[in-house]
């Protein structure tokens, strides 16, 4: 029988690419006084004590995001695809690189390695560049299941429109961000689950993110014990959508802290 051990997930962002509020909108969301309406961009970050502290994404907020959230360590960082609010805040890892003394752990696919190497050139080409420095990290692919300082991580394959991503699991919880499907062999790694989270951009239809309707859909499938919802627009009031959803599904809000148990490899 696989062996668990308590982590703690902090959601470090839950807004679209876009962020909450949007530049330039006044709505009644970007308006908003309840703190739970200001959403950066999509991130969380896993504590297991004595064991990794686990990124996932280094969003364009993520100075902000471990500032405000007191992130001090980063063991490892899990990319689930190379678009720009999932990875423009890579050179922010400069400073850990500094107090850690050396290249952060990365793992990703092939494909959202190439995506980075390119937009983050000068931080794979070997040229040697005077001032600030480059962000660090040691390249890893992600081709199946994975250990990071002895606790599992289980990639789950999504699609985001037609580009294949990914989603983890770890042990009790799962993350699934960026998705408008689930590939058929997602399924049976997150039965059981007691905690998932899941994209929900808005009600309105959209063609590479799940809707509200569509998020709960797969709640109801998997039945976890609670469902929390993310990656959300300026369209959702975080009140007003949670009052119409079921009693175990809810928006998730930047700040929200989870005790979950993980999987030990």
């Amino acid at each position: 029988m696989t062996q668990r051990t308590p982590g703690r997930v902090t959601f470090l962002g839950t807004g679209t690419s876009s962020g909450v509020p949007m530049i330039g909108c006044g709505c009644d969301v970007c308006t908003s006084t309840d703190p739970r309406d200001k959403r950066l961009r999509p991130s969380i970050y896993l504590s297991v004590p004595d064991r990794a502290a686990i990124l996932v994404d280094t969003t364009p907020d993520f100075r902000q995001q471990a500032l405000t959230f007191g992130i001090s360590r980063v063991d490892a960082i899990l990319f689930t695809h190379g678009h720009a609010d999932h990875i423009l805040g890579l050179d922010e890892i400069r400073r850990f690189n500094f107090t850690q003394g050396g290249p952060v752990p990365g793992y990703a696919t092939a494909e959202t390695w190439d995506h980075i190497r390119r937009t983050f050139y000068y931080a794979f080409d070997g040229v040697k560049r005077l001032g600030g420095g480059v962000p660090r990290l040691a390249l890893h692919e992600i081709t199946g299941p994975l250990a990071i300082g002895g606790v599992s991580v289980v990639p789950v394959p999504l699609w985001h429109g037609d580009a294949a991503i990914l989603g983890f699991r770890f042990g009790s919880f799962a993350y699934l961000t960026d998705c408008n499907r689930l590939a058929d062999e997602a399924w049976p790694l997150i039965a059981g689950v007691d905690v998932l989270v899941v994209d929900a951009l808005r009600h309105k239809p959209h063609s590479t993110h799940f809707t509200v309707d569509e998020a709960v859909a797969v709640v109801e499938r998997v039945k976890p014990r609670r469902a929390l919802l993310t990656h959300m627009s300026h369209d959702l009031s975080h009140a007003a959508t949670n009052a119409r959803l079921p009693a175990h599904v809810e928006l998730a809000y930047d700040g929200l802290v989870l005790d979950v148990d993980v999987d030990l490899a």
